[in-house]
């Protein structure tokens, strides 16, 4: 599959702020299923971006600007050729032993209520065949919501409730997954997801959980599927916050106000 992206960040301040520092995962990386055709990053006012890899290796870009700014708009486009591995990984390279996945983050603790669930829900099944019940029992439980997640809502809070945007449910099966043993971890991207008669406006999220003999496999508990070619892979991390597209500082006063607009399209193999 042919897929196009389209990602743009705007931040408007309410003061102009001295100086901006952040570090940007829009930046997919080739794998097996995967190959980055075309991609780059624009910013509309003067900064400097220097390209490298983080901790996890997943692919990054630093970005400085200096003030006085007022707003900055991130423009991300690119095209990405996929194809169908039935969610399995392949060709990826892994800095870490599958084991750290299994450390639980504030954002992924599980409480007794989600233990409670993933037993029962997971029942003593095979370990891949337990995932993927597990996968379909929380894309069963919640409504999908299209709106921006709530900013440090952990996955105990997130399974208290009715409705749950996609990052939410990736971070309650990461912390199923884990209270079960299996190494889980987050997953950041872009996808063409169509859910409710409505599309993703965010960059989409999902999860990754490791099954001895076969390796990482992509499980997206928004649809109760696995992640296949619809699915561009971005970054990784224990959680959100480590896969975040967008992460840093800026020195100044006042508020900020921020803008997100995502469009993934399937293109004909001519175009």
């Amino acid at each position: 599959m042919r897929l196009s992206v389209d990602h743009r960040t705007a931040y408007r301040f309410s003061t102009p702020q001295s100086r901006l520092l952040q570090m940007l995962r829009m930046t997919p990386s080739d794998s097996h299923d995967q190959t980055v055709a075309a991609w780059r990053i624009d910013i509309d006012c003067d900064a400097r971006l220097k390209p490298g890899r983080d901790g996890f290796g997943n692919r990054v870009t630093m970005l400085y600007a200096q003030g006085p700014i007022d707003s900055i708009e991130i423009c991300v486009t690119g095209e990405v050729l996929t194809a169908d591995s039935a969610g399995v990984l392949d060709g990826v390279v892994e800095r870490f032993p599958p084991a750290l996945f299994l450390r639980a983050t504030p954002l992924t603790q599980a409480d007794a209520a989600l233990t409670d669930f993933a037993r029962k829900a997971a029942g003593g099944a095979a370990p891949l065949d337990r995932l993927h019940t597990l996968n379909r029992a929380v894309h069963a439980r919640f409504e999908l919501c299209h709106r921006r997640p709530v900013q440090g809502r952990t996955a105990a809070q997130a399974f208290a409730q009715a409705r749950a945007p996609a990052r939410d449910l990736a971070h309650i099966f990461i912390a199923a997954a884990r209270s079960m043993g299996v190494p889980a971890r987050y997953v950041s991207g872009y996808g063409l997801i169509v859910a409710s008669g409505a599309t993703q406006p965010t960059p989409h999220g999902w999860a990754e959980a490791f099954v001895e003999g076969i390796g990482w496999i992509a499980f997206d508990p928004s649809m109760g599927l696995c992640a296949a070619e619809e699915y561009v892979r971005v970054a990784i991390g224990l959680d959100a916050l480590g896969a975040a597209p967008v992460a840093g500082s800026r020195l100044g006063e006042g508020n900020e106000d921020l803008d997100v607009d995502v469009h993934v399209e399937q293109l004909s193999p001519q175009a």
